[in-house]
């Protein structure tokens, strides 16, 4: 894995010292132990791990600028993509890593602590999250991988960005139709996209990240209870 991470991250003008290396080979060990005891991921294979998840996750490093000491919330981060690799990559961030499964939690938990770094767990909702006075407009950038369309992932994302930060939504090839989509609910949040860039991740195919910068405070009355928002989007 040391060899495969490396290479797939030269591919994206990314290089990794060899500590970083043996932190994600680590990740990549404890990534297939758990998986066995939850459902983490339906990739394992070493070579499509090393491009689908790790050098995936840090693309956004390539296309976003990330200020020095950031704090970046990964919402519903899952298995730790692509908040865990980009604080391999950039230790100087502060991260938050937000789920709704405390069994996930407990898998990234261990994770930190076997390849040596810091990051917040909050174990919520991200509706919840966004109400919380502790989470809410706090952070400099959230990201997300999550499968919701765009429309939906802004209302569950901007609330936790301070007003001069940005959403980092992280897609697949065919987002123009979604991102057209999000525009209403991306102002309404008090957001504006300011830009989307597709490219192609090797044999992984087309990649799309787009970049939502924070104009305004979030009103009030957002986010909406889940259910309100995969059945009204706005």
């Amino acid at each position: 894995m040391k060899n495969l991470v490396k290479s797939e991250c030269k591919k994206i003008g990314i290089e990794l010292s060899d500590i970083q290396a043996e932190q994600f080979e680590r990740y990549y060990e404890l990534l297939i132990e758990w998986n066995e005891k939850i459902n983490l991921t339906r990739i394992t294979d070493r070579e499509e791990v090393a491009l689908k998840h790790f050098a995936d996750s840090l693309t956004l490093a390539k296309h976003y600028e990330i200020k020095q000491n950031a704090k970046v919330i990964d919402v519903g981060t899952g298995a730790g993509f692509p908040g865990i690799p980009l604080k391999i990559l950039r230790p100087d961030i502060s991260l938050t890593l937000l789920d709704s499964l405390n069994k996930r939690l407990n898998f990234l938990s261990t994770v930190c602590a076997e390849i040596g770094i810091d990051a917040e767990l909050v174990h919520s909702r991200a509706e919840d999250g966004g109400r919380n006075p502790k989470l809410r407009e706090s952070f400099d950038l959230a990201v997300s991988r999550a499968v919701a369309r765009l429309n939906v992932l802004s209302e569950y994302c901007l609330p936790f960005v301070k007003v001069g930060g940005a959403f980092a939504a992280m897609k697949g090839p065919d987002a123009e139709e979604e991102i057209k989509e999000a525009e209403n609910a991306v102002k309404i949040l008090g957001g504006k996209t300011i830009k989307s860039d597709f490219f192609e991740l090797g044999s992984a195919g087309g990649r799309t990240i787009v970049i939502a910068e924070k104009l305004s405070k979030t009103p009030r009355a957002y986010p909406r209870q889940s259910s309100k928002i995969k059945s009204k989007p706005l």
